[in-house]
C-alpha cells in the first residue's frame, strides 16, 4: 500500500527504515504513470514503506527538498536522503536503487 503523508506527518512517517516517497500533484501526466509503478512495488517490498504526496496541496515539504520537477521520487533511509530520482522511473530502475539502498 502508498500511503499519502502531508507536510505536517512527514517527519514522522519518513524517519524510520527505507522510505520511497513519490512528490507528485494530479495535474501530471508522468506522475500518472509513476503512480502503477510504485503501487506494484508496495505490493512486493515489506520491509520498504512507500508513501506519496501531493506538492500543490503540501509545498512546504517539496520546498524544503527543492523539488522543481515532478514526480520526484526521495529514497530516504532512518531519515536521511540516500537517492533522488526526477521524473518517470522503470520498475526495474526502482528495484535496482533500492536494492543498492536494502
Amino acid at each position: 500500500m502508498v500511503e499519502e503523508i502531508t507536510d505536517q506527518d512527514f517527519q514522522a512517517k519518513t524517519n524510520q527504515g527505507l522510505v520511497l516517497t513519490d512528490f507528485w500533484a494530479t495535474w501530471c501526466g508522468p506522475c500518472r504513470m509513476q503512480a502503477p509503478v510504485i503501487e506494484k512495488l508496495a505490493e512486493n517490498y515489506d520491509d520498504v514503506k512507500f508513501t506519496k504526496m501531493d506538492v500543490d496541496a503540501n509545498p512546504a515539504t517539496a520546498n524544503s527538498f527543492g523539488i522543481r520537477a515532478i514526480p520526484t521520487l526521495l529514497l530516504q533511509k532512518d531519515g536521511q536522503v540516500v537517492e533522488t530520482m526526477v521524473g518517470y522511473q522503470s520498475e526495474d530502475q526502482l528495484k535496482a536503487v533500492i536494492a543498492k539502498h536494502s
